[in-house]
């Protein structure tokens, strides 16, 4: 053979080689690259305004915590390390996910600067912060979304003490999903405790994101007949309204770690994560004997999980930032924290060991959501994990000490309103509904300021949960399924309903603007389960930019 006739066939052998290569790494070498723009043939499209998030070097730091009256968020484009070599594009506030939690006290008055590095505008909403309407971070109805290369000035006093948290609500859907959150606590003055830990839970898609919004399947030119569809995000920028045209969701399931409805397929998510971490990267929770532990859960993702504490009694002080009268010390029981939801823990760390605080269920995935309390100078093998373990869930409704409320059942109110929350299809489109319509055509719940309002909220949706909302106010949950509350008094901005469920509740419009109610399953938002709180007695001067590319969620 001659020399040249071998060299030939080097060449092409080794040019095979790297494309068998190339094919069978793939997943891994996607993980670094925003799949937000590639078309039905397969190629990536190159314009320049969003390739921040393709091939770039940048890294997450580690999460901060910013204490003070005056800060900067940065939002930016990065990628998270998730677990040792898994990198997933990721966007950010001050490059970390998630962004650097807030330490604020009761009564300062804080200033943040927004800036926006990001290819697409943004906006910050305080969740659960009852904060003046204008500050409230909603693109189109308090502000324009701030667009790329500009800032935008938050200013608000934090009045009540608690956990609490911080994300986009441009495009909430997507932005969040992607990483831009963090949490925002309130210091009292009574704040006694000696360890004081945030584990912020996120759900997350090995394959990074891909979206596929704007698919129409009659054009695709790709044959995808022979496909392996098991790891792949058909919907992962919850761009709603188009991508579920197309979408055959007859199929879905109910499990709460794997389809949270009816018309998403949730099992893309294929990572959980706390403090943006996986698995053995989480980092441990260091603790003494004799101190007193403080654990705040906050739910950042799509889905509920159920965490379990092990090896100690503990309390469950205060949910959604408020506290819960006189509550009992528990064990071996689940706590069910729904999207959007915050749940504070305390315990003695009275038995020297590592001890697991882990979600439960029967899914694989639940594996990587679990962190190491671990004593100083402790034995590692104290513990193991029982991640399946069926263990009952606290049923808040019955838990701690009952006492005198603002609201009652019984008493008058200047409105009481009905919210029928469904998932449906209209004009062959898969939709979240209250009282039948979609957003922007929900009814408005008008009120005064100084109103007594009751709402009853009723989960008609067979397999959906609908952790519902409610910004710039507190309520107090009064029943649940037609059955008085028996425990001590529930305080909330966040309520998940499970299919077939009923609670009523009530608040006092004490908060003049016009605010967003909706469900904290973005997805379910994004496709129409919003409605507002509108004060008829308030105006507001501002006007939306039609130029702006608001997107409310």
């Amino acid at each position: 053979m001659k020399i040249g006739t071998r060299f030939k066939l080097v060449f092409v052998f080794a040019i095979l080689a790297v494309l068998l290569t190339a094919c069978f790494d793939s997943k891994d070498s996607m993980e670094g690259m925003d799949h937000s723009n590639m078309n039905q043939s397969g190629m990536t499209n190159t314009d320049s305004s969003n390739q921040s998030n393709v091939n770039t070097q940048d890294k997450t730091s580690k999460m901060t915590t910013l204490k003070g009256k005056e800060f900067t968020l940065t939002a930016k484009t990065s990628n998270l390390e998730i677990t040792p070599g898994k990198t997933l594009p990721v966007w950010t506030f001050n490059n970390s996910v998630p962004g650097p939690e807030f330490r604020v006290k009761q009564g300062d008055t804080v200033k943040i600067t927004l800036k926006n590095d990001l290819p697409e505008p943004t906006t910050i909403h305080w969740h659960g912060l009852p904060v003046p309407n204008e500050m409230d971070g909603i693109p189109g109805v308090t502000q324009n979304a701030v667009q790329p290369g500009k800032s935008f000035v938050y200013e608000f006093k934090a009045t009540v003490p608690g956990t609490y948290w911080y994300h986009s609500h441009q495009d909430g859907a997507n932005q969040v999903d992607k990483g831009l959150y963090g949490a925002f606590i309130v210091e009292g003055t009574d704040e006694k405790v000696d360890r004081d830990y945030t584990l912020v839970l996120d759900e997350w898609m090995s394959m990074g994101d891909m979206d596929m919004s704007s698919m129409d399947n009659s054009s695709m030119n790709m044959d995808m007949s022979s496909m392996d569809h098991s790891n792949m995000n058909m919907d992962s920028s919850k761009d709603q309204a188009s991508s579920e045209n197309n979408m055959d969701h007859g199929n879905m399931g109910d499990d709460a770690h794997g389809s949270s409805a009816e018309g998403h397929d949730m099992s893309m998510y294929d990572i959980y994560s706390i403090n943006g971490k996986s698995g053995d990267s989480i980092d441990k929770l260091i603790v003494k004997k004799g101190e007193k532990v403080r654990i705040r859960l906050v739910n950042a993702g799509l889905l509920s999980h159920n965490i379990h504490l092990h090896g100690h009694e503990f309390k469950v002080v205060s949910t959604d930032g408020q506290p819960i009268n006189n509550p009992a010390s528990i064990n071996d029981q689940v706590i069910s924290i729904a999207p959007g939801e915050r749940y504070d823990l305390e315990f003695e760390a009275n038995n020297p060991g590592q001890w697991y605080i882990e979600d439960h269920g029967d899914d694989p995935r639940v594996k990587g959501m679990k962190a190491i309390i671990a004593y100083e100078g402790a034995n590692a093998d104290t513990d193991k994990p029982n991640e399946t373990a069926a263990l009952p869930i606290l049923d808040l409704t019955r838990y701690g000490q009952s006492s005198n409320s603002v609201f009652t059942l019984d008493q008058k109110y200047d409105l009481e309103y009905t919210m029928d929350l469904n998932t449906d299809q209209q004009s062959g489109q898969q939709v979240y509904t209250i009282n039948g319509k979609t957003y922007p055509d929900t009814e408005k719940i008008k009120v005064k300021k100084g109103d007594l309002v009751k709402v009853r909220l009723v989960n008609n949706s067979k397999t959906d949960d609908h952790p519902m909302h409610l910004h710039g106010h507190f309520f107090q949950v009064l029943s649940k399924n037609g059955k008085p509350i028996e425990g001590s008094p529930i305080v909330k901005d966040t309520l998940n309903l499970k299919p077939g469920e009923e609670y009523e509740v009530a608040f006092v419009a004490d908060n003049p603007g016009d605010w967003m109610f909706h469900c904290h399953e973005l997805h379910h938002a994004a496709a129409g389960m919003v409605t507002h709180l509108q004060y008829t007695d308030y105006k507001s001067d501002f006007v939306p930019d039609p130029n702006a590319g608001n997107k409310p969620e």
